[in-house]
């Protein structure tokens, strides 16, 4: 992501009077081995009148010479230049094996090359001292430069000195300060003084502010700064001159422009020449601007673009109220660590646990900013096969009329803190929370480690092995044991009390019941979940009419809700109304009231009732609440309700029970039942990543307020958005961010209201490939985590055009259940997984659970965006998509990709001619995107590997998309596997200005099938090939291809006239086993793998494909696999 700035220095002298000038010498032309590119230069002289000629000193820095014939009332210098801002690592050097440590001595030959960077002054005693403090010798050369480099930065402040001339080492280290040139020449001083050769080097240097501030060190300029400097390079055999910039303690970069390197500051100077004896004034002006920025993900847009996306959004929110569509839109956006990218639970693994560290601290910081006086509930959540425990899943829970739900933050345990809680004030909490929901306290009873199991487990340890630390292989079953004979088999875990709401009652209280076991006591089953996960359901009695599905599945959620009661502050939630808690119909209330406000009766409850008294019941309750100690804490285990109204009473009654105890609980166990009066929010693991399932938000601005701040708590919790490959290729997270579309509640949601919007949106999507492949993940095809609806089937096109017959007209009622069995069996992947597809109905309204009637449509096919305006441009796209479609369903015929879906729309160039389609139908329809904001993502999606041009002809290498093929199972992880083969990579190759008559293109000798785009002198084609071999793998005699050679030839003159190179790696042969730390890294990595050269010499005989025999279903791909014969 290039940026190139222009440059503008302007030196001016002025005399009292017209004089003579000398031949002046001017040293402010880029060295010729700067690695800044300079695309133009200028150097303006004022007299015009002069003779001007370049020249070359004896160090190799070039020189003007001016000679003024006339004299002169003033002198003026102008200089401007472009230069490229290309991130160079000032790390990225070989060095040779003799001199990769400290100390080191050169080589006699080389000493001699080297004599007049060698050559030091007089050693003086703060020089001699300040030497002495240097490290004596150091394992590798470059941590000892930058050792170096760092302690004279801190030694020495810096000062705008504007004296002539240059301090002596003595002064500047007596004076500690001094300006640049002085820190410079004492940095050469110093090499020089312990045998390393240094020179002076003098320069521009420019710095450009930080699309992003960092979290740690220095910010950097608030503006972009430029001003000549200076700073010293040191020769290391292998490497070379290695810029070291004593003012800032950094290495040198792409910001620092050599002008004139040489021993002695004396030769450097910018402008030196003599004149007459005068009176002289002196102005300087130097600034520096942008001119061109590429689209990059750390500033995707302009100030001025991102008005007009705010602007065209909220033209579409009022395109959404207008016609009534009720949309909101929700999503599961996914982070990873920002300082540990290689730990595994960063890139394979669920879990981990500085992942739960972070996920706890962006549950709180979420909570701050959206849910004051939430819920924070640390629950359970999926537990796929393979993995030894269930993941977890932490919530954020409010009202959405804004009573809070829990009070007091006070009363809420921090995980991470021990309270020094024991077993014996989880029974006190138990025991009064039973008097404040009214409920005989002789209902709770203790649960216990089930001894009989672990007196088994010990009695199988070696006779020499002790029991409180036994060596077993598994570590979470060695914890388990550990932890149960440290707290005794004999000692309870925790207490519990079976509770139920008697929501049929004329008095809807809470009732507790009896647990009849054939034991005394009540064991636990074996683990170190909760106790309310491990409780022994199974031996209740099986009769027992709780169980029944009327006592124990939640509410429809599609059925009507009667706004929440407001939540009691200050008393006893025993002393709560009861009865306005019952969900009623509003008709019942209106009846029995006849046409008055209902009158409700709160029965009095005496606080100094025994609790003998209570009533109790034989009636087995199924559901129970459980409180229990770990790590010094009190975990209270929620049970199900049936009901928000119990939860949210529950809830009160356990805060009451911590203010009136001041004990801090931790809530776990089971949420609240899906309910639109309520929001939420989890923080919860995926392989490699924290995923974070965001509320639903109805409105444009509520949409950016909730992307920006999630993406600005997570970078504070130290969380990014994307990470880079060991080749340096930027990718997202790797988890996704999916986008979940619905409504206020399961009534609303616009896809249930009308069936045909999901089957525009269906058809739409088939039609128009981008939308699949431009924000997907790299992992793309019939087998990844959200396949096309067409790569899963061949007749999957021809099925839906059945389906989409079948939807009934706009304007006619449709039973919900309808558009679930429409489309139900289309969207699955190859194996008919419903989940696992690019548009997910899996909670639209599933006959499975009332957890699948919620009236949403996730759309999974979306890789993370690094950037919260990227994200929010892509969900602008899709909400102006629901506003069009709800005004006129989409009626195009659906178009049968086959063979062109992998080969014409891997290549970026097809992809966005695609795009542009997508958004000219929403232009016909009165939405004007501009497609430059979804540049970023082409650029993100598709990055530039590099580019050539020869007479004229530009040749523009890209990375294309290839799919993952799934190789066949085999044993692993106790079960069997199966793994995808991504040795083969593919690559755009697009041709300008190219006369298609005279010149053709190889890759590794074989000809090129170039295909013209419909652009003048415009070609496009694919080159797929082995990137690396794997022992396992598709194909795998087949060799690599890399590097990628590709010629430009000249068929008359059968010549090549140039080409670039593509390596996979590194060829210089630096491999690294550690992910890039940032995103400059990562982009000298990408740099380093291509070149701009890459000719073959003499007569060019190109090595022509074999035609194919029958036509080929990937015309526009040559695929260099195709090639190799055994």
């Amino acid at each position: 992501m290039t940026i190139r700035v222009a440059l503008h220095h302007e030196t001016e002298y002025r005399y009292d009077r017209p004089i003579q000038l000398a031949p002046q010498l001017i040293r402010l032309r880029p060295a010729y081995h700067a690695r800044t590119p300079i695309d133009a230069y200028s150097l303006s002289i004022e007299p015009t009148k002069q003779f001007l000629n370049w020249q070359q000193d004896p160090f190799g820095n070039p020189i003007a010479r001016l000679v003024f014939p006339d004299v002169a009332d003033h002198f003026r210098v102008t200089v401007d230049l472009v230069a490229e801002m290309t991130v160079i690592n000032p790390f990225d050097f070989f060095i040779e094996d003799d001199y990769d440590r400290w100390p080191f001595t050169y080589a006699d030959e080389l000493k001699l090359r080297l004599a007049p960077y060698l050559h030091c002054g007089p050693t003086t005693p703060r020089l001699q001292q300040w030497i002495g403090e240097l490290p004596r010798q150091s394992d590798r050369i470059v941590d000892f430069l930058v050792s170096v480099n760092q302690m004279l930065s801190e030694r020495i402040e810096y000062l705008v000195r504007l004296e002539p001339g240059v301090q002596t080492p003595e002064e500047t280290l007596i004076l500690g300060s001094g300006s640049c040139r002085d820190s410079a020449w004492l940095m050469v001083e110093t090499f020089r003084q312990i045998g390393v050769a240094a020179r002076f080097v003098s320069g521009y240097l420019i710095q450009l502010t930080a699309d992003q501030k960092p979290l740690d060190g220095p910010a950097g300029p608030e503006e972009d700064f430029c001003d000549l400097h200076a700073w010293a390079e040191v020769f290391v055999p292998g490497a070379g001159w290695i810029g070291l910039d004593p003012t800032s303690g950094l290495f040198a970069g792409e910001g620092h422009i050599p002008l004139a390197c040489t021993p002695s500051y004396h030769d450097a100077a910018p402008i030196t020449g003599a004149h007459e004896p005068c009176e002289v004034s002196f102005r300087h002006d130097m600034h520096v601007s942008r001119y061109h920025e590429d689209p990059r993900v750390t500033k995707p847009y302009t100030d001025c673009q991102w008005d007009q996306i705010m602007s065209v959004g909220r033209d579409v929110d009022r395109r959404l109220a207008d016609q009534d569509v009720r949309l909101t839109m929700g999503g599961e956006p996914t982070f990873v660590s920002i300082d540990n990218m290689d730990d595994p639970q960063w890139n394979t693994e669920a879990v981990g646990a500085e992942k739960r560290v972070m996920s706890n601290l962006l549950l709180l910081r979420l909570r701050d900013r959206f849910a004051p006086g939430g819920l924070l509930h640390y629950g359970q959540g999926k537990w796929y096969p393979g993995e030894s425990l269930p993941r977890w899943a932490l919530s954020c829970i409010w009202r959405r009329d804004g009573e809070p739900v829990w009070q007091n933050p006070q009363w809420m345990a921090d995980e991470g803190r021990d309270y020094g809680r024991t077993v014996d004030d989880a029974a006190n909490f138990v025991r009064h929370l039973a008097e404040q929901l009214d409920v005989n306290a002789r209902m709770t009873f203790p649960v216990y480690e089930d001894t009989f199991h672990y007196l088994w487990r010990e009695n199988r340890l070696p006779i020499d092995v002790d029991p409180s630390d036994p060596k077993l292989d598994d570590p979470n079953e060695r914890a388990m044991m550990i932890r149960a004979f440290q707290r005794g088999l004999g000692t309870p875990v925790g207490f519990v009390l079976p509770l139920r709401r008697a929501w049929w009652q004329a008095r809807a209280s809470w009732m507790a019941g009896r647990w009849p076991v054939r034991s005394e006591k009540v064991f636990l089953l074996p683990g170190d979940s909760p106790i309310g996960l491990r409780l022994p359901l199974d031996t209740l009695p099986s009769s027992s009419v709780s169980s029944q599905a009327i006592f124990s599945e939640p509410y429809d959620p599609t059925i009507p809700r009667q706004p929440l009661p407001p939540r009691p502050r200050t008393e006893a939630a025993k002393g709560m109304d009861r009865d306005a808690l019952r969900d009623e119909p509003s008709w019942r209330r209106d009846a029995d009231s006849d046409g008055a406000a209902p009158q409700l009766i709160n029965e009095q409850v005496l606080d100094e009732e025994d609790d003998s008294q209570r009533p109790t019941g034989e009636t087995v309750v199924h559901t129970a609440l459980c409180v229990e100690c770990r790590h010094g804490r009190l975990h209270l285990f929620m049970p199900p309700t049936q009901r928000l109204e119990d939860y949210l009473d529950l809830i009160s009654a356990i805060e009451a029970t911590c203010e009136a105890l001041q004990m801090e609980v931790l809530i776990e166990g089971y949420l609240p039942p899906p309910d639109p009066r309520i929001e939420l929010f989890k923080v919860t693991p995926d392989p490699g990543v924290i995923e974070v399932n965001t509320q639903p938000t109805s409105s444009w601005d509520g949409l950016v307020e909730l992307t920006e701040t999630l993406y600005d708590e997570a970078r504070k919790c130290r969380l990014g958005t994307d990470k880079f490959d060991l080749d340096g290729r930027h990718t997202g997270t790797g988890g996704g961010n999916h986008m979940v579309l619905g409504g206020e509640t399961p009534g609303d949601s616009p896809f249930l209201r009308r069936p045909d919007l999901l089957g525009s949106l269906v058809a739409f999507w088939n039609n128009h490939p981008a939308l699949s492949y431009l924000f997907s993940s790299r992992f793309i095809g019939p087998t990844s985590q959200a396949p096309r609806l067409d790569e899963s089937r061949r007749d999957a096109v021809y099925e839906l055009e059945i389906a989409l017959n079948q939807l009934p007209p706009r304007d006619r009622y449709t039973p919900p259940w309808r558009v679930d069995r429409l489309f139900r069996d289309m969207l699955v992947d190859l194996t008919g997984n419903t989940h696992r597809a690019e548009i997910c109905i899996d909670k639209l309204y599933s006959p499975d659970s009332s957890t699948g009637r919620l009236g949403l449509v996730e759309l999974r096919g979306f890789e993370m965006p690094p950037h919260a305006r990227m994200s929010l441009a892509q969900q602008l796209l899709i909400r102006s998509l629901i506003a069009v479609f709800w005004e006129s369903p989409y009626r195009d015929e659906l178009a049968h990709w086959d063979g062109a879906l992998h080969d014409r729309f891997m290549l970026p160039h097809f992809v966005w001619r695609d795009m542009e389609k997508v958004l000219g139908a929403l232009d016909r329809r009165g939405i004007q995107i501009d497609a430059s904001w979804y540049l970023p993502h082409w650029e993100f999606r598709f990055p530039k590997l590099g580019e050539v041009s020869y007479q004229d002809i530009t040749m523009t290498l890209r990375s294309a998309i290839e799919p993952w093929y799934v190789m066949g199972e085999e044993p692993g992880g106790g079960g069997t596997v199966r793994y995808v083969d991504s040795s083969v990579e593919r690559v755009e190759l697009m041709l300008d200005g190219l006369d298609a008559s005279r010149f053709r293109v190889s890759c590794n000798g074989i000809d090129v099938p170039l295909h013209h785009t419909g652009i003048q002198g415009q070609f496009i084609a694919g080159v797929r090939f082995r990137a690396w071999q794997p022992p396992r793998c598709l194909h795998p005699t087949i060799a690599v291809h890399s590097p990628l050679r590709f010629e430009l030839i000249d068929i008359r003159a059968r010549r090549s006239i140039g080409g670039c190179t593509y390596h996979v790696a590194d060829p210089g042969g630096r491999a690294s086993d550690r992910f890039p730390i940032n995103a400059n890294e990562a982009e000298s990595r990408r740099a380093s793998r291509f070149e701009a050269r890459g000719m073959t010499g003499g007569i060019v005989e190109t090595v022509k494909s074999p035609p194919p025999t029958r036509p080929t279903p990937y015309p526009l791909t040559l695929d260099l696999r195709r090639c190799h014969s055994a």
